[in-house]
């Protein structure tokens, strides 16, 4: 999962992109980059770490430049090398400097072609790399000396053709302006924002409305699946729908789990979707576990917190903070490597005693991927005097690999991955595990949007959407996380045994 953001504006950009990145540096902790344009040169800082880590003074003086793009990156394929901190760049044509958040799944057969047909080199393992290529390849096929707004629609619409997977894509192009598009389902998010200043209109793309409120952009509106943005140097803006059969069906997981509670996201009020996820799972337990003796509510910090203040609501108990979060580590589920998560949990959390000592504890958590850090705090619960420890997730049983640019594409990976709930519960070691239903979860976002006729949900139900999953592709990814893979605590799991459904987007 990453972060990309661009602005078009009629001061220098460096200190914008910095704040906006800042902000959605939830999407990625292991790199950061800037790339700004001026007198037709760029200007790149780009390296493993934090941005408040990556740039300092002497950094930010040398991004001059009234247009730039940025990146967060967390490596969902490729390598954390500091090789494939992003943005990326080409010298030809005119010079294009590149950020993508997404993943392609159609990334082995592209590679093939890129060298065979456009003689390009890809120097890393990233598939974002691959996709700059491709375009900078697409668009020196129809631009001349100068690109116009038609050039820029062409291609888009070529490349689209060719790729498939989930991408929302931010680029620079050298003396012309900046590109944005998003794929055809519209699976990870792209916002466009405007700022007026005495000079004239400004523009920002961001994966996240917060980066443009951060840096006092409005909020115009989302870009459309399959729509290309192409905003001039001179800050003309120009959109065209470049797919054939468009349909938007966001990736739920960013309402679960990745998106901030402040964000919007294809007209949904992250924040809104959660409370909402809250007083289903909170109907769903009244139903189910009314003869349990919960004595009160204490959420996970912090994804979790609005879910499960509604859940206390719902069934009109105490809600309590029981666990205080430590700021300066980062989120577990987004660190590179198994080990490193197990280690990381205690130093995060740390439990409020007296709000366990003798209580029946609801746990409530937004989902739980490998199990392992749901585990180490049910233990530090118990540690803490709890008599019995429930735990209630926001969303459902993650059983499939995701391949869209979330961090789990092995099934091996999957605590739920052929397993049934009292199994989950044993082995995580809780009295009792409740998961929200699916039909709840896509309902409770829904409800936000009704314009939204599905979601992506493969990590729940195994239906890929862009309808190109099959065992091979699966098993290949398997085997190309190499050692982070075979970190993984949970039993190996056979990947034959997957039950993989493909969505036509016909459908």
């Amino acid at each position: 999962m990453c972060g990309i953001v661009g602005i078009v504006g009629k001061t220098p950009v460096a200190q914008s992109l910095y704040d906006g990145l800042t902000v959605i540096q939830h999407r990625g902790q292991d790199a950061a980059g800037i790339m700004t344009i001026d007198q037709n040169m760029f200007n790149l800082r780009k390296a493993n770490g934090l941005v408040r880590d990556v740039f300092h003074t002497r950094h930010m003086k040398r991004l001059s430049g009234n247009m730039g793009i940025g990146h967060v990156r967390y490596p969902t394929a490729g390598t954390s090398s500091s090789a494939e901190a992003q943005p990326f760049y080409v010298n030809s044509p005119f010079g294009i400097a590149f950020a993508h958040n997404g993943n392609l799944t159609n990334a082995h057969e592209l590679q093939e072609e890129v060298f065979r047909i456009a003689r390009r080199h890809i120097n890393t393992t990233s598939d974002s790399e691959l996709l700059l290529n491709i375009l900078a390849h697409e668009l020196q096929q129809v631009a001349g000396l100068s690109v116009s707004a038609e050039h820029i629609f062409e291609v888009v619409t070529k490349v689209h053709k060719k790729i498939r997977g989930a991408y929302a894509v931010v680029a620079a192009i050298i003396g012309q302006g900046i590109v944005a598009f998003r794929d055809p389902h519209g699976i990870r998010p792209l916002a466009l924002g405007k700022r007026m200043s005495e000079l004239g209109e400004e523009w920002m793309v961001a994966s996240e409305s917060v980066a443009l409120d951060a840096v006092g952009f409005q909020f115009v509106r989302d870009v459309m699946p399959g729509e290309a943005v192409f905003i001039t140097e001179e800050g003309q803006l120009h959109t065209r729908q470049c797919a054939e059969n468009p349909v938007t069906s966001p990736c739920i997981f960013e309402f679960v789990y990745f998106a901030r509670p402040d964000s919007f996201i294809d007209g949904i009020s992250v924040y809104a979707s959660r409370v909402n996820m809250g007083r289903k799972l909170g109907e769903k337990i009244k139903r189910e576990w009314a003869d349990l003796d919960i004595d009160v509510v204490i959420p996970i910090p912090e994804t979790s917190m609005d879910v499960a203040l509604q859940i206390a609501n719902t069934l009109e108990l105490p809600y309590r903070q029981g666990f205080v979060k430590n700021r300066y580590i980062g989120r577990t589920f987004i660190m590179p490597g198994q080990t490193m998560r197990k280690k990381s949990v205690r130093r995060k959390l740390n439990a409020i005693s007296s709000e366990f000592k003798g209580k029946s504890v609801l746990l409530v958590d937004d989902s739980i991927v490998r199990g392992t850090t749901s585990g180490q705090i049910i233990e530090m619960a118990r540690e803490s005097g709890a008599k019995k420890v429930y735990f209630a997730s926001a969303a459902p049983e993650i059983r499939f690999p995701n391949v869209y640019g979330i961090d789990m594409p092995s099934a091996n990976e999957l605590i739920a991955y052929g397993r049934e709930i009292d199994q989950i519960a044993e082995l995580i070691q809780a009295d009792g595990l409740i998961f929200q239903d699916i039909s709840d979860l896509v309902e409770a976002v829904r409800e936000e949007n009704e314009s939204i006729q599905r979601f992506e949900t493969s990590v729940f139900d195994g239906n890929y959407i862009t309808a190109d999953i099959d065992q091979e592709y699966l098993e290949r990814i398997d085997m190309s996380r190499g050692e982070q893979s075979r970190n993984a605590p949970v039993v190996q799991a056979e990947l034959s045994n997957l039950d993989v459904h493909n969505i036509d987007a016909a459908d």
